[in-house]
C-alpha cells in the first residue's frame, strides 16, 4: 500500500501568505513592506523613482498604479512565506541577500525586474529545504 501523499511544508505556507497578500488593504502592504524593507527598496520593488511615494501609499491618501500595486502584492506574498516558515528578520535578511537560485541577486532586486514567479520558487524551496532549522556551522545560535 502506497505511503499517503502530503503537501509540502510550502504549499500550506504559501496558500496562508496568498491568501493574507489578497486580503490585505494596499496601504497595508505598503506600511508593512516601508517597515521592513525600507521605503527606497519598497519604492524600487514597485518599479517607481519617488520613494516618497511608498509613504504616501502607507498613509492612505494615493494609491499606487496597477502594475506597482501588484509588485507590492507579489513582494508581501513572499516575505510572509518566509516569515512564517522562520521569522520576521530572516525574511528580511532573505528578500535582501544574494540568493543563489537567483544567480546571485537579491529576492527584492528580482520582484523590481518583473521576477517574482522565480522568487517565489525560491522561496518555497527556502521553506521545504530549512524545516524551521539552520545551516549548521554558520550560526552559533
Amino acid at each position: 500500500m502506497p505511503a499517503p501523499q502530503t503537501k509540502p511544508r510550502s504549499a500550506s505556507a504559501a496558500l496562508k501568505a496568498h491568501s493574507a497578500a489578497v486580503s490585505t488593504p494596499i496601504a497595508d502592504i505598503a506600511r508593512f513592506l516601508q517597515d521592513n524593507l525600507g521605503q527606497r527598496l519598497t519604492a524600487r520593488m514597485a518599479g517607481i523613482n519617488d520613494a516618497k511615494q511608498v509613504g504616501r501609499w502607507a498613509a492612505g491618501t494615493s494609491r499606487p498604479r496597477p502594475e506597482a500595486e501588484a509588485r507590492l502584492i507579489d513582494a508581501i506574498q513572499i516575505f510572509h512565506l518566509i516569515q512564517a516558515a522562520e521569522s520576521v528578520y530572516t525574511a528580511r535578511a532573505w528578500m535582501i541577500g544574494m540568493n543563489p537560485q537567483l544567480e546571485d541577486m537579491a529576492p527584492a532586486l528580482c520582484i523590481a525586474d518583473d521576477r517574482a514567479r522565480d522568487v517565489m520558487v525560491a522561496a518555497r524551496a527556502y521553506v521545504e529545504a530549512t524545516d524551521g532549522t539552520h545551516v549548521a556551522g554558520l550560526t552559533d545560535s
